[in-house]
């Protein structure tokens, strides 16, 4: 019986030392595994708070911070509603950017969310708004800044822009698709202004990049194929035209031409792709003259009253014959743009 008990206490012992053994590793490898997702987790956080620093809305000044970043791609001005967009060029080998914005002067900058890099998209939708970009070192201190750069708005005076309404249904009538019932007479006046056409633009190349940017957003034509299509489109010898009151003057040539032209009618089209488009009538007053059209048929996209920001121009004697031609829409635009506005209204419409 004394050998059993003995036996007993070893037996005992030996259960008692492996399980605390086993207890001890556990409790290390459960230690290790917390300090291996604390650090994981304060990483992450550091992540998460890498672009926090000191950027919120408190004021912020950069009056002591040197200026020796350049802004790169701002426009001489641009139109409500444009997208633009700013590069930022320096020779510090940082990339930690923070771009700030303000309404004016008088205002506090206002960091930029989620926009780290160094190149910055905007919407312009404030005249006079200010754009400063800040690069930060790996301790989140300010060491470059570049001028405060100040975007222009300016709409012109015919208010041309790319917008074609603020409502589903304004760009519905853009795109073609109305009732006969919204459909109303429009005055000459609509079209008042000075004007030019873009046939020129495109013959010296300077549309070239407006049909490599349609052929890039579509697959039904190659640039080169769009441009023989704009180029039937856009073709006149009419290059410039002015109206004024009930007058219009057409510059051809060389040679001005003034004639008075009173209101017609409209007529809806149908379009083989599904849409539609209204043409505006004028007719010439008195006397007909051969070095002024009979006929003159304004489409601009707009159905009812209110200023054009472009249109194309249907001219000739025969205003059936006109109202059949889908092929030659000369084309024009505000006379005080210039190619790169034009190039840049073109892209947009």
């Amino acid at each position: 019986m004394k050998k059993f008990w003995q036996l007993g206490i070893i037996l005992g012992l030996i259960s008692f030392l492996f399980i605390a053994g086993c207890q001890s590793g556990n409790d290390e490898a459960a230690s290790q595994e917390e300090g291996t997702d604390s650090q994981e987790e304060a990483e992450g956080n550091h992540e998460e708070e890498e672009h926090d620093h000191d950027h919120g809305d408190e004021a912020v000044s950069f009056d002591d911070v040197p200026e020796n970043i350049q802004i790169e791609g701002l426009s001489d001005h641009y139109h409500t509603g444009d997208v633009f967009k700013l590069e930022a060029v320096t020779e510090e080998d940082l990339d930690h950017w923070h771009w700030y914005i303000r309404d004016s002067s008088e205002e506090e900058w206002t960091v930029v969310e989620d926009q780290f890099e160094d190149s910055y998209i905007g919407d312009a939708e404030v005249d006079g708004q200010e754009v400063i970009a800040v690069l930060y070192s790996d301790d989140h201190e300010a060491v470059a800044k570049s001028p405060v750069t100040e975007i222009t708005i300016d709409d012109h005076e015919h208010g041309h822009h790319h917008h074609h309404g603020d409502d589903e249904e304004s760009q519905q009538i853009y795109e073609g698709y109305f009732e006969d019932e919204q459909v109303e007479d429009r005055p000459l006046a609509d079209w008042e202004g000075d004007w030019q056409s873009i046939y020129p633009y495109l013959e010296d190349g300077s549309l070239d990049e407006v049909f490599e940017h349609k052929a890039e957003e579509s697959d039904d034509m190659t640039a080169d194929e769009y441009k023989d299509y704009y180029t039937t489109g856009y073709e006149t010898d009419i290059e410039r035209i002015v109206i004024d009151g009930d007058e219009i003057t057409f510059y051809q040539n060389g040679e001005e031409h003034t004639g008075t032209y009173a209101y017609d009618s409209y007529e809806i089209l149908e379009y083989e792709a599904g849409n539609r488009g209204v043409r505006y009538i004028f007719e010439l007053e008195g006397e007909a003259d051969e070095n002024l059209p009979g006929y003159i048929q304004f489409s601009d996209h707009g159905i009812a009253p209110g200023e054009s920001w472009h249109f194309h121009l249907y001219m000739g004697d025969d205003n059936d014959a006109l109202l059949e031609e889908m092929d030659n829409w000369p084309t024009y635009y505000p006379s005080d743009l210039d190619t790169d506005e034009i190039v840049h209204e073109l892209i947009a419409h």
